[in-house]
């Protein structure tokens, strides 16, 4: 997907990226009936984070179809199905007893109920906690919670393990996290945000954000001006970003993140989504942090 415009990109916070920040008043996984005894056969997953965690507790085998934008693990069973633009009819010829989803589109949850068809909303994660109680649910849901124990006390182990390893600095480096080239970004009161705080860093764009909703646009102006020590860049794939391109944008080779060498490319969807990879994710700032 390219982010080009405001509204685009107010799309990525509400449905998409709405994966590292909080898109809802209720982060809570609730289920609007209760499948067979034994747990869901036959789960269709409408959400890439969803199916991320399902495959991570080894619920995988259970996925019978996922979503337009499931591309991680390589093996997930993904289809042209569409969280954005969801179709219960199509659901529903894969014969689930439980569809997950993370927001409910359109009315979809009380279409999917009418088909008698159990719906499980799990919502993006507000805190890394959520996360953690998230795949404990889908543990208890699957018969898999001594496996989604395991995922959530690997997650703690490495978390701790690398902020523990963090440098110690007298100020703390100041950031930039790049959603699109139109210089959309995230604040601090995101989840993203949140894991960026785990290393230690500072986000220059969080007196921008005078509506206070997360996602502000910055200028070229704005970022000359913070200057940021570190430039993160989550748009590499939608919008085919790298450290070079970044550099040859009006301006920019001024900027002391371009010029130290500290344009950090991230992967997309690790950088969108509050599944297990997040640890991944904290792996990839920290070297930045170390690096800098």
């Amino acid at each position: 997907m390219k982010f080009k415009t405001a509204a685009a990109v107010a799309a990525l916070a509400l449905l998409a990226a709405c994966g590292l920040a909080a898109c809802g008043d209720d982060s809570a996984t609730t289920t609007s009936a209760s499948p067979s005894p034994e747990g869901p056969r036959r789960i269709v997953s409408l959400s890439p984070t969803a199916t991320e965690m399902l495959f991570a507790i080894s619920a995988g085998k259970r996925v019978v179809a996922a979503d337009s934008n499931s591309n991680f693990p390589a093996d997930a069973p993904k289809t042209a199905l569409s969280a954005y633009q969801p179709n219960a009819e199509a659901v529903a010829k894969y014969e689930p007893d439980l569809v997950v989803i993370s927001d409910d589109t359109k009315g979809f949850k009380a279409q999917l109920e009418k088909l008698k068809i159990p719906v499980l909303v799990a919502p993006a994660a507000k805190t890394i906690d959520d996360t953690y109680a998230q795949i404990n649910d889908f543990g208890a849901k699957t018969g898999h919670k001594a496996e989604a124990q395991r995922v959530v006390a690997s997650m703690r182990k490495n978390i701790d393990t690398l902020v523990k390893d963090l440098p110690q600095r007298d100020a703390p480096l100041t950031y930039f996290h790049e959603l699109d080239n139109t210089l959309y970004t995230v604040t601090s009161k995101t989840f993203i945000g949140q894991v960026y705080a785990l290393a230690g860093l500072k986000n220059v764009a969080d007196p921008a954000d005078a509506a206070g909703g997360g996602y502000p646009q910055l200028s070229a102006e704005y970022l000359l001006r913070t200057d940021p020590d570190l430039v993160f860049l989550a748009d590499t794939k939608c919008c085919a970003q790298t450290a070079a391109t970044y550099a040859k944008r009006p301006g920019f080779n001024r900027l002391q993140a371009v010029r130290e060498g500290h344009v950090v490319p991230l992967d997309d969807d690790v950088a969108s989504r509050w599944g297990p990879r997040i640890v991944d994710l904290l792996k990839k700032i920290i070297a930045a942090v170390k690096a800098a």
